[in-house]
């Protein structure tokens, strides 16, 4: 039950990123050029596992990308909300493929399920 509604989350939050983003008139290219940048912090793990799963975890969570979007309200630039709407959509879209945020005893072992 617990992972089900882990995965409806992430549906939701991809739905909803994507449909804000497109919704305010941004394109395609930006969002899938930019939809899939946040795994390269899995790029971390070539450290060790600690780092990678330091770097990967701040980069899978959603408050850096709410808080572009609240940056956006108080800027008049449209970068901040584009990145923090793709950026959800990602960790949503990742969410709903079942990958979670990774411990440090190795990059299969999730809060979500050992891969």
């Amino acid at each position: 039950m617990t992972k089900k509604l882990i995965h409806l989350e992430g549906l939701l939050a991809f739905v909803m990123g994507t449909y804000l983003y497109f919704a305010n008139g941004y394109g395609w290219l930006a969002f899938l050029l930019l939809l899939f940048v946040p795994d390269l912090s899995m790029i971390g793990y070539a450290i060790n596992t600690k780092f990678g799963a330091y770097l990967y975890n701040a980069a899978h969570t959603y408050v850096l990308p709410f808080l572009l979007i609240l940056a956006s309200f108080a800027f008049p630039a449209d970068w901040p909300l584009m990145i923090g709407l793709i950026w959800s959509a990602h960790i949503g879209l990742d969410r709903m493929m079942g990958y979670g945020l990774k411990y440090e005893t190795g990059f299969r072992d999730t809060h979500l399920q050992k891969l």
